[in-house]
């Protein structure tokens, strides 16, 4: 147990408050970023498309903690933590991550109810931890949608299942962490509180998801 005014080498360390790991290490890094559209969620793309890991300062070099198609736009985190990386994407963590998306056509309450409570794809059932109306148009709908657990393109998929295509997809909030300030192509790095939440819900859930939407 530690004690008052003991110290602590951050190198090898390693520090946790109620069970719950805080990054200590020097070496760490760990961005928020605004993906943009066409961008990759890789560190390197052999087709030569833009890749989310050059919208961050080259050292400490870190990587994509899961992914993002290269249609969609929105919040990724980049680290180089493999712990934390391990929190956000392993399956029996399931941290939770949000999306706004602008569908095609009117979705009916009946189909924000079938988004809760499943949907046949081919790789299996998939469901919404929650989805809402947030506004509809005449040949439109704004749907927020928060899932638990992840596949490749599972969101356009689900929407294309009920009917609804995709026209725009934007990741909101990874878990608790979000920032409506960040602009297409713009980062900051993650506070220690965004940081010690991301491992609190990580250590709470026992959800699945790796996320690719």
């Amino acid at each position: 147990m530690a004690q008052i005014g003991e110290k602590v080498d951050p190198s090898t360390a390693k520090v946790t408050i109620d069970d719950v790991p805080l990054p200590v290490a020097p070496d760490l890094a760990t961005y928020l970023v605004y993906k943009p559209v066409g961008t990759v969620s890789t560190a390197d793309d052999p087709g030569g498309r833009p890749i989310v890991v050059d919208l961050v300062p080259p050292e400490p070099r870190v990587y994509p903690a899961g992914r993002l198609d290269a249609a969609s736009e929105g919040l990724m985190i980049l680290t180089n933590d493999g712990d934390l990386t391990l929190r956000i994407t392993h399956p029996r963590f399931g941290v939770h991550k949000t999306y706004v998306v602008l569908v095609s056509g009117i979705v009916e309450p009946a189909t924000i109810r079938r988004l809760r409570e499943g949907i046949e794809l081919d790789d299996g059932v998939a469901a919404a931890v929650s989805a809402r109306i947030i506004d509809s148009s005449r040949d439109t709908t704004l749907v927020e949608i928060v899932m638990g657990e992840g596949r490749k393109r599972i969101v356009r998929r689900m929407m294309d299942a009920c009917g609804h295509p995709v026209r725009r997809l934007v990741r909101t909030a990874i878990g608790s962490v979000r920032d409506g300030s960040l602009s297409a192509g713009s980062y900051r790095e993650l506070t220690i509180e965004e940081i010690r939440s991301l491992y609190e819900q990580g250590k709470e859930s026992d959800g699945a998801g790796r996320q690719n939407a």
